[in-house]
């Protein structure tokens, strides 16, 4: 089996939507508190570690992503294309889409490397700029063609189907966690009673 510069730089976008999706499910468990001691492994495991570890991972295999197109006859991508690729020589929606998402991840990632000196407030509001990160990442992987011919997209490709059940996973848990976050509000509010509001003559 000839590997291509296409199916190159298919796989290493793979790569990026696995990353991707691992360190949102981490995410997700450090939002419930979840405890590996209590739970599955039984074992202490520095999930928050792994959870870095992805970001990183998920940011290098995002900026090579584009790389082995500069190195395609055809289509041809110059660099301008990648980094900026409004007028990029195919599916320049769907290619502006995923640098979208490329500059979410990089700037998802160099905040949280500088989090302590950005302060925990400033730090949260960039980080949640993963959602929207996401999205990007997944509509581009999902709508563009691999073989940049713009031809009709196969939902029932091998690399298709691995994104459609990435992007399941993510918004059942993205969905989770937002209801963990409206009772965690709801819990903290305080209760009324009937009495605090009796008032003596």
């Amino acid at each position: 089996m000839n590997l291509t510069l296409l199916d190159l730089t298919a796989y290493i976008g793979l790569t990026a939507v696995g990353a991707i999706t691992i360190n949102m499910l981490l995410g997700v468990m450090m939002a419930f508190r979840y405890s590996p001691v209590r739970n599955w492994p039984h074992r202490r495991f520095n999930y928050f570690r792994l959870h870095n570890w992805t970001g990183y991972i998920a940011l290098v295999v995002t900026l090579l992503h584009p790389l082995p197109l500069l190195f395609n006859k055809s289509p041809k991508f110059r660099v301008l294309d990648i980094v900026y690729p409004v007028h990029s020589p195919q599916q320049p929606l769907e290619n502006t889409i995923g640098a979208i998402a490329l500059y979410i991840v990089a700037l998802m990632v160099i905040t949280s490397y500088f989090r302590i000196q950005l302060g925990r407030r400033t730090w949260k509001a960039f980080h949640f700029t993963v959602y929207l990160g996401a999205i990007a990442l997944f509509y581009h992987s999902l709508f563009t063609d691999p073989d940049l011919k713009g031809a009709r997209i196969d939902w029932l490709d091998g690399g298709k189907v691995f994104v459609e059940a990435c992007t399941t996973i993510i918004l059942i848990t993205t969905l989770l966690r937002y209801r963990h976050s409206r009772a965690k509000v709801h819990r903290a509010q305080p209760v009324r009673s009937d009495s605090a509001t009796f008032q003596k003559p």
